[in-house]
């Protein structure tokens, strides 16, 4: 089992379960899903360059990417309907707790002047929102791929429904979140 989902049942239920008053187990907020995605917008040309994105998504994820097509033709943007605009991956399960463990110990600590995460991060629902610039932070990237460097876009999607719950949760399970 993993040591974040250990953790989880171990310790964080129970200091949820005290803290909220939860009577049943299952009515504990918990961690459902995570999304990572990312934008192709002015590189939708270089085809090397999308398969070498496609690649380390794949490898810091461990999970295929799947490709994000427009859904209209925008003029201004020179962009049409069907275009490939990103990619985008969703994580449940154990490959989930995998990725949260490397994101808390190692990925973000590697951030050039990282302070925390704003609470402002979290929306009314719990889900916390995390806006990555360098995806070098990873220990999985291979050094050639540096050269090319894009930013992606964390979702951590909780069932607490509101965002002290979700808050709390994310504490406990050791996101490093600045008061």
């Amino acid at each position: 089992m993993n040591r974040l989902k250990e953790k989880y049942h171990k310790e964080i239920v129970p200091a949820l379960c005290k803290q909220f008053q939860y009577d049943n187990i299952h009515s504990v907020p918990r961690v459902t899903k995570v999304t990572v995605n990312t934008g192709i917008g002015r590189i939708v040309k270089d085809d090397k360059l999308i398969k070498r994105i496609e690649l380390d998504l794949a490898k810091i994820t461990g999970q295929k990417a799947s490709v994000r097509n427009a859904k209209k033709s925008i003029a201004g943007f020179k962009l049409r309907e069907g275009t490939p605009v990103g990619y985008m991956v969703t994580l449940r399960g154990t490959r989930m707790y995998d990725f949260i463990d490397r994101l808390i110990s190692l990925a973000l600590p590697r951030t050039r002047d990282f302070q925390g995460l704003s609470s402002d991060a979290f929306d009314h629902a719990g889900n916390l929102s995390i806006g990555i610039k360098e995806h070098n932070i990873f220990p999985e990237v291979s050094y050639e791929s540096l050269k090319d460097i894009f930013g992606l876009q964390i979702t951590v999607v909780t069932s607490a429904g509101s965002k002290e719950k979700g808050l709390a949760l994310l504490m406990l399970m050791g996101f490093p979140i600045k008061s």
